[in-house]
């Protein structure tokens, strides 16, 4: 799997953490259920499906125990079940459960039963409205079809909570590219999906960014300011390309930020977007969450004690964040293959070599 390290380029001023992954936030873990087959159509079969589901937990009993959160919106053509609670009451309540569009309400559903099945309290203390996000992969994926079942998303929750409690081996980023909710994505005209990045502040504080990428044109991709988009080789004449999309956008810190400067924060990813060609067009839905660690206090006690990060204080936690978003989408680019779905459709993968020779050409490396 190449990432932008593997090519030489370095986004940004801030060094990553030892990953260069969001699982670089400590307590961070990221799962995976790759749903991938091809069957005849309904009723011999169930279609052909690239699609799956990602799972982003802040680690800990988030219903006992939420997270200071917020949101910001860039272009509103999309969804996630949540926000609005969060952005009430800015407060993280549940893992954060990343799928295709036609997906959400499987996911929602499974996400309620499985959390309850691990607290008593919800459902008779009070409810949650689990987050759950999505971006539309029916370029390569069924979407006609449920595609997804409660028993992926409890293998990608279980997942997630294997990597937050450290139990993933050899310290290696999570998986990226084509899989779990990304595996039928695409990005600025290339196969798109999962990617990760992280920056490490000057204070010790860690910035960790997710990315579900799956939006802009080709003509407008850019790796390190070179219009890589313009410059590599173009498709095959009479090739289907894959049309815009969207990108969630998910960053996690372990400093002591409230829900304003998480939303703030949220906000940021969508200048790192733009470093990487996206321009939010019409039917595309750029959706941003940030949770911060730090603050973290017991459900209906007293703020956590310690005094929020506000103001100046701020500036290298958005220069992170906006660092770690390019990184993200370009990595995701690096990391995913060609892949063909439904009906012929192909996203070709974004060639490492070609992106190489095009940046030592323009001096980037």
């Amino acid at each position: 799997m190449t990432r932008t390290a593997d090519l030489g380029i370095r986004i940004g001023v801030l060094p990553a953490g030892p990953t260069a992954s969001i699982t670089d936030v400590p307590g961070t873990g990221v799962g995976h259920a790759t749903v991938w087959r091809d069957e005849p159509d309904p009723p011999a079969g169930r279609g052909t499906a690239r699609t799956g589901v990602t799972v982003l937990d802040p680690g800990g009993n988030l219903f006992r125990s939420p997270v200071p959160a917020g949101g910001a919106v860039l272009n509103g053509a999309g969804e996630c079940t949540g926000f609005l609670a969060a952005a009430e009451w800015g407060l993280a309540e549940t893992p954060v459960f990343l799928t295709s569009t036609m997906q959400v309400g499987r996911v929602y559903d499974a996400a309620c039963e499985l959390l309850m099945a691990e607290d008593p309290g919800i459902g008779t203390e009070d409810v949650i409205i689990p987050i759950v996000a999505e971006c539309d992969d029916s370029f390569l994926s069924d979407a006609r079809r449920m595609q997804v079942s409660a028993a992926d998303v409890a293998a990608a929750l279980d997942a997630a909570r294997a990597s937050a409690s450290g139990t993933r081996a050899g310290g290696q980023p999570a998986a990226e590219g084509a899989v779990g909710a990304g595996t039928g994505m695409s990005c600025l005209g290339f196969k798109g999906g999962i990617g990760t990045a992280s920056r490490v502040l000057p204070s010790g504080h860690t910035v960790g960014v997710l990315v579900l990428a799956n939006f802009g044109d080709r003509q407008r991709l850019t790796v390190d300011g070179v219009p890589v988009g313009r410059l590599i080789q173009p498709p095959a004449a009479g090739s289907q390309q894959p049309p815009a999309g969207s990108c969630i956008a998910v960053a996690v810190t372990d400093g002591p930020l409230d829900s304003a400067a998480c939303a703030r924060l949220a906000r940021r990813a969508g200048l790192g977007l733009a470093r990487t060609g996206s321009v939010a067009h019409h039917a595309s839905g750029e959706i941003f969450l940030a949770l911060a660690t730090g603050l973290r206090a017991p459900r209906g006690g007293p703020p956590a004690a310690g005094p929020a990060i506000a103001g100046r204080g701020l500036d290298p936690f958005f220069a992170a964040v906006t660092e770690a978003a390019e990184e993200a989408v370009l990595t995701c680019l690096l990391a995913a293959p060609t892949v063909t779905g439904r009906d012929g459709h192909t996203s070709d993968g974004l060639p490492a070599d070609q992106v190489r020779k095009l940046l030592r050409a323009a001096g980037r490396i």
